[in-house]
C-alpha cells in the first residue's frame, strides 16, 4: 500500500517539483498540496496523509505554527530552506519527525527520508544532524560544581574506549541518523560504518541502538542489562 504525502510549500514551483519527483516512486503518492499552513491543516484532515511534507516560511500561517496541529494528525517531514539552528530546535521539539534542508539531499534521500518519517525513524540533513547534535552534547555535558559526582556526567570515548572515529559515529546513531545517513556524513561507506558500529557495540556492551545511546548519554551504565 502506497505512502499517501501531502506537500506544503508556497513555492508553486517547489510543490510541482516535489510532486513530480514522488510520482516516479511505486510506493508513494502524493494526496494533496497546500500553500500554507492553515491550508495544511484542513486538507491533512480531509485526505488523512501518511506523512506531510512541510515548509518553514510561509505567508499566513507558517509551517512553525501549524506543526504542533499537523503532528497531531500525521508524522511531519521539514522540508525548507530554512537551516537556523533555532528553527530547528522549536521544530524538533514541537515534534516534527525529520528535517531536510533543500540543497543537502538528493532525491533518493528525499525518499529514503518519507520512509523513514512514515514508519517512526527520524531523518536529518547534514545541517540539521549537526544541531541534534550539539543538543545532545549540551544536555549531557552539565556544568561542572564542587561536590557533584563524576557518575552525573556523560561517559567519554575514554571510559568506554572508543576511538574519535567511532565516537563521532556513536554521536551520530543517538541523533537517529540511519547507516546511510552515517556514512554521507563522514565521507565513509556504509561497509565501514557497519564495522564501526560493531566495534562500539562490543565497547558499550550493547546489543541494540536504544541500548547503546542510554549506555552513551549516561542514562544506563555498561554491564547493566538494558532493553532495546
Amino acid at each position: 500500500m502506497a505512502l499517501r504525502v501531502l506537500i506544503a510549500d508556497d513555492n508553486p514551483v517547489v510543490r510541482a517539483g516535489l510532486a513530480a519527483l514522488l510520482a516516479t516512486t511505486p510506493d508513494i503518492e502524493v494526496a494533496a498540496a497546500a500553500s500554507d499552513g492553515r491550508e495544511a491543516l484542513h486538507l491533512t484532515r480531509l485526505h488523512a496523509p501518511d506523512v506531510i511534507l512541510l515548509d518553514v516560511r510561509m505567508p499566513g500561517v507558517d509551517g512553525i505554527s501549524a506543526l504542533p496541529h499537523l503532528v497531531q494528525l500525521a508524522p511531519v517531514l521539514m522540508l525548507t530552506y530554512s537551516q537556523e539552528t533555532e528553527i530547528v530546535r522549536e521544530a524538533l521539539l514541537l515534534g516534527a519527525g525529520g528535517y531536510l534542508v533543500h540543497g543537502e539531499f538528493t532525491p533518493d534521500h528525499l525518499v529514503a527520508a518519507v520512509r523513514d518519517v512514515g514508519a517512526g525513524r527520524a531523518h536529518f540533513s547534514p545541517t540539521a544532524a549537526s544541531t541534534v547534535l550539539a543538543e545532545l552534547r549540551a544536555s549531557s555535558h552539565p556544568q561542572r560544581t564542587v561536590g557533584q559526582s563524576s557518575e552525573r556526567y556523560r561517559p567519554n570515548r575514554i571510559e568506554f574506549g572508543l576511538s574519535s572515529r567511532e565516537e563521532e559515529v556513536m554521536d551520530l546513531i543517538a541523533s537517529g541518523m540511519s547507516n546511510q545517513q552515517i556514512a554521507a556524513t563522514c565521507f565513509i561507506s556504509e561497509k565501514t560504518v557497519k564495522n564501526h558500529i560493531n566495534r562500539i557495540f562490543a565497547k558499550l556492551q550493547s546489543a541494540t541502538r536504544s541500548e547503546a545511546i542510554a549506555r552513551w548519554l549516561g542514562t544506563t551504565r555498561p554491564g547493566v542489562a538494558g532493553h532495546g
